[in-house]
């Protein structure tokens, strides 16, 4: 059967879907996935792979995409986030049997992403992603799809999106806001930039940006004629979002919690999700954030909703009639609602700082600080500084690290292979060579396994190229190699 392509695509393969559950880093799992497919989602991203571990990793592959079979989790695009066009395919080769399609990306604007040079730090390397698609276009049974992030300029931003479209993208999610606008910074995402990439292609085009209920998809829909739109924050505040609902949040959190006795996932991504269910409720009763974060099992998690549960609703009967909620919020805190990200400015006030730089900066200042001062620094690492006070975090004082010839990691300093530990181990053994740098000792073992052996025979030692008869001190050699 012939790939289906652009809107033939969107309207066989994705079901029409107009409500999309965005790919969010270890919040996207399939428990939630299935939570929000039941709340009105009609299709979801998996949380973004990293696309050399998924190549390289089969613990990662089974934890990510590999687990258990779930047909309710249809249609499923993946997310992968790369920079080399072969890893990018290889990777995709791996997952596309388990999702409808492979979608870069394009849009993570996190220092990490920067540091790694990915996402939205590939946005101006035109000639590189096209040779990505180009390949992964050729290479996929399944179509490749791209998230990206948009420039200040308009025409910029449409020319981007027509270069995807001409590489063989075939579906573009638009994410309204440069790479600069995130945290405190995110400011309002820009309809207007989506309207004129869905008037510029010819393939279908998803929203992203300023969804926070059900008539800001509507008024999406009709502002920039886009055939769906994605959400991210707004579902996780409320995973009935796409169904117009504004449920009680611990009705929410029980119904998560019992899909993830079925399909269990790491205990770090509940507790997030609770964090966010929660976030009005828990500026009210503080004492629960902080069982909430101590919390070390997943029946620890549902006792803590349960006392949730009795507070909120012992408030509820104690209610006077008329009382309106407070802190401006449009429902009271135990109802599902958006939360509103504050601007610098708020930022500031909530921090008690008078100026905003300082605010704006916060736990993240030293990623992009130069000179190392202290008062800008996490917490974190100012308490590294406390231990170590000639700890200089000066991103240009770190060292460089050469990559290993095999696969790009980190090669060992003292390798005599110029390789990483695991492409050093594999080619030490292939070879029968000793690595003194990583401590691989495959030549000396096997010298000392024939001489042991001859020495039995009173046989003097061969030299080691001469090791046609010597099968038992291989094996010998092999089992302590094995130990080692």
């Amino acid at each position: 059967m012939p790939k289906l392509r652009g809107e033939a695509f969107w309207r066989e393969t994705l079901r029409s879907a107009h409500y999309v559950v965005a790919p969010m880093v270890d919040q996207s799992e399939l428990a939630w996935r299935l939570l929000s497919r039941r709340h009105g989602a009609q299709l979801c991203y998996t949380p973004m792979l990293h696309a050399q571990v998924f190549l390289r990793d089969a613990n990662y592959r089974r934890e990510n995409l590999y687990g258990e079979a779930c047909p309710e989790d249809r249609p499923l695009i993946v997310q992968f986030c790369a920079n080399d066009p072969e890893v990018f395919v290889q990777a995709a080769l791996l997952a596309q049997d388990y999702c409808d399609a492979i979608d870069l990306n394009l849009g993570c604007p996190q220092m990490i992403a920067k540091r790694g040079h990915y996402g939205a730090f590939l946005q101006e390397e035109w000639d590189l992603l096209q040779r990505m698609i180009l390949l992964a276009n050729e290479k996929l049974s399944v179509p490749i799809t791209c998230k990206i992030r948009v420039f200040p300029d308009i025409d910029k931003t449409v020319k981007y999106a027509q270069m995807l479209e001409k590489a063989g993208c075939q579906l573009l999610t638009v994410h309204g806001r440069t790479k600069e606008q995130k945290g405190p910074l995110a400011g309002v995402a820009s309809w207007e930039h989506i309207q004129a990439v869905r008037k510029a292609v010819n393939i279908p085009v998803f929203a992203n940006g300023n969804i926070q209920c059900l008539s800001d998809v509507e008024e999406c829909i009709r502002k920039t004629g886009v055939h769906g739109v994605m959400s991210a924050e707004g579902n996780l505040h409320n995973p009935a979002l796409f169904e117009g609902r504004n449920p009680l949040v611990w009705e929410m959190a029980e119904e998560y919690l019992e899909i993830v006795r079925k399909y269990p996932c790491p205990l770090s991504y509940v507790r997030a999700h609770l964090f966010k269910l929660w976030h009005h409720t828990l500026q009210v009763h503080q004492q629960l954030r902080e069982e909430l974060a101590k919390v070390k099992t997943l029946e620890g998690i549902v006792d803590v909703n349960r006392e949730l549960k009795l507070r909120c609703q012992e408030e509820i009967a104690n209610q006077k009639e008329g009382e309106k909620p407070k802190e401006g919020l449009p429902f009271f805190h135990w109802i599902c609602q958006p939360y509103i990200r504050p601007g610098p400015k708020e930022r500031c006030r909530e921090n008690g700082d008078s100026g905003t730089e300082k605010g704006v900066r916060g736990k993240r200042a030293l990623e992009e600080e130069e000179d190392g001062n202290s008062e800008l620094l996490s917490k974190n690492k100012q308490k590294k500084k406390l231990r170590n006070p000639n700890k200089s975090f000066d991103p240009s004082l770190k060292p460089k690290y050469a990559k290993c010839d095999q696969c790009g990691n980190p090669k060992g300093n003292k390798c005599v292979f110029n390789m990483c530990r695991g492409c050093c181990k594999k080619r030490a053994f292939k070879e029968t060579a000793d690595c003194p740098g990583h401590g691989l000792l495959f030549k000396t073992k096997y010298e000392k396994a024939l001489s042991w052996q001859h020495s039995q025979r009173g046989i003097q030692m061969p030299e080691i190229s001469q090791r046609g008869d010597a099968e038992v001190g291989e094996t010998a050699m092999l089992k302590e190699a094995g130990d080692s």
